[in-house]
């Protein structure tokens, strides 16, 4: 039987979009360690949901040769699917297709993905991979990437926004997914950088390269803008798959609910020994999270990045939670600039999309320095505090050990509306640590002293014993309860329970001005 030629022509053209710039090309991608376009996301979306949209989509423009270029689709794939059964909106670069750069209809597409994103109230997904701007069209394709910057800022903290880094992304391309709430990129493979390395050395004489100036690795130690890195382009793809199953569809609804087999009264007894009886001596606070939370599972994000926080997400009780703890390993748990810009971030995220915060608090203080100092950690530090200040979402705290200064006060403490505030019997909450404190209430007495180091030891001693432990702020009522750390999963599960229908609010404002 004979195939209607209007049918056979309709075949051709989207065997003609799939193929993008052609085998060749398709190839030279492969070669590189990258797929295409349409095989990210048949790696990406449950199998056999992806329905393409604009796939017949045409560049307009005639200049400079680019008739001859005119491919349906373009240098972009957009369309939804799903994600183990949740509804998402995808947009994936076609690098075989001009190397991937935003023409017009380009952004038009995006555009238009991310309209029906919002519309929806479900995420949108970006897998980026372009040489940037289509330099053909010239202001035109400028005016695209503005249009979807603006689509990103309107839709923050209305849909979770995830970027995938999957090949290059330079110059006012990175300002898209800067814009989103998390990067992933793709190790060896992929990079992001303002200017590339012919204009680095053109401009400072520094010989550099393009993954020493924006890789993976870079940007998930160094600059913290990568929040997850995969070691292959599937690794990376899975790694978002996980990370949206803690994520809800939109700000109006609640994080998905998963059901566990870990008993929510389970008491570990070996958190009761976790914590060193030398004060000074460090412990991994991760190993008190994989305790607490559900089947012992942490996804972590931003690990490299100011490893003296940590931050993630996880389970209690079968609710999604946003996890934020002081790590002792790390700078003994301090705060510094880029720790306090980093948690701030993600609670932010977690308050703009009703994510209940757990903060596990083992905290000396800020950084003292110079360096701090002069590059702003008064500023950083607030923005931290106004996170904690702003969120309205349920906030519940364990102070495992210390809780020193200004430090107390920011990490989710009663003052600063901590719905539920626990501390262990080992905690130590106080103005200063013991040692510093002695300095200053005993001055004369240790420098009339003949062994002033004997003396402060003891002093110190008394001091944690009378006024650096958690029964005098449990005393005011800024800690709820003492309890034994073997139970901190099954208070913190009830916690979730009791205060998942909390109602904070804020004032009425257009909106705050807060520290950036």
């Amino acid at each position: 039987m004979s195939v209607n030629p209007k049918i056979e022509q309709l075949r051709n053209l989207r065997e003609e979009s799939r193929a993008g710039g052609g085998a060749e090309r398709i190839q030279r991608q492969h070669d590189s360690g990258r797929q295409t376009a349409h095989e990210r996301l048949d790696v990406l979306l449950d199998p056999g949901s992806f329905h393409e949209i604009d796939a017949f989509v045409r560049h307009q423009s005639t200049d400079f040769g680019l008739d001859k270029q005119r491919i349906p689709g373009d240098s972009v794939v957009t369309g939804w699917g799903t994600i183990s059964g949740r509804l998402v909106y995808v947009f994936s670069q076609d690098f075989t297709v001009m190397g991937g750069s935003l023409s017009s209809v380009h952004a038009q597409k995006i555009c238009k993905v991310m309209d029906m994103a919002m519309r929806t109230g479900a995420p949108i997904i970006g897998l980026n991979d372009s040489g940037g701007a289509r330099i053909q069209e010239g202001v035109v394709s400028l005016g695209g990437y503005a249009d979807i910057f603006l689509r990103n800022t309107l839709a923050s903290g209305v849909i979770p926004q995830l970027s995938v880094i999957m090949g290059p992304c330079a110059g006012g391309a990175v300002y898209s997914p800067a814009l989103t709430d998390f990067i992933l990129m793709v190790r060896d493979t992929s990079y992001m950088f303002i200017t590339g390395p012919d204009v680095v050395k053109q401009v400072t004489h520094e010989d550099v390269t393009h993954e020493d100036l924006g890789g993976a690795s870079v940007h998930a130690a160094k600059s913290g803008v990568a929040h997850l890195v995969g070691e292959n382009e599937g690794n990376t793809l899975l790694l978002l798959r996980e990370l949206l199953g803690y994520l809800p569809q939109n700000n109006m609804e609640d994080p998905p609910f998963i059901p566990t087999q870990d008993d929510s009264l389970r008491a570990d007894p070996d958190l009761d020994t976790i914590i060193p009886s030398e004060p000074n001596r460090p412990y991994d606070i991760k190993d008190v999270i994989h305790r607490v939370v559900d089947d012992g599972i942490f996804f972590e994000t931003q690990a490299d990045y100011a490893a003296n926080i940590v931050v993630g997400f996880a389970r209690l009780g079968g609710h999604s939670v946003g996890i934020v703890g002081n790590q002792p390993m790390v700078l003994a748990g301090v705060l510094d600039i880029a720790a306090s810009e980093k948690a701030a971030r993600f609670i932010r995220f977690c308050d703009s999309f009703n994510i209940p915060i757990i903060t596990f608090v083992d905290v000396p203080g800020y950084l003292p320095g110079t360096t701090q100092e002069h590059n702003g950690i008064i500023t950083s530090g607030a923005k931290l505090l106004y996170a904690y200040c702003e969120a309205t979402v349920p906030k519940l705290t364990v102070t495992t050990r210390k809780a020193y200064g200004g430090a107390y006060c920011v990490m989710s403490s009663k003052h600063i509306r901590g719905d539920l505030n626990l501390a262990w019997p080992t905690a130590e909450i106080a103005v200063m640590g013991p040692e510093g404190a002695v300095e200053i209430i005993y001055r004369r007495e240790l420098r009339d002293s003949v062994d002033p180091l004997t003396l402060k030891g003891e002093l110190a001693n008394e001091y944690r014993e009378r006024l650096a432990n958690p029964y005098i702020a449990a005393e005011y009522g800024f800690i709820d309860d003492v309890i034994e750390p073997r139970n901190t999963r099954a208070r913190l599960i009830n916690g979730l329970e009791v205060f998942q229908n909390k109602r904070d609010s804020n004032p009425p404002k257009k909106h705050g001005n807060m520290p950036l």
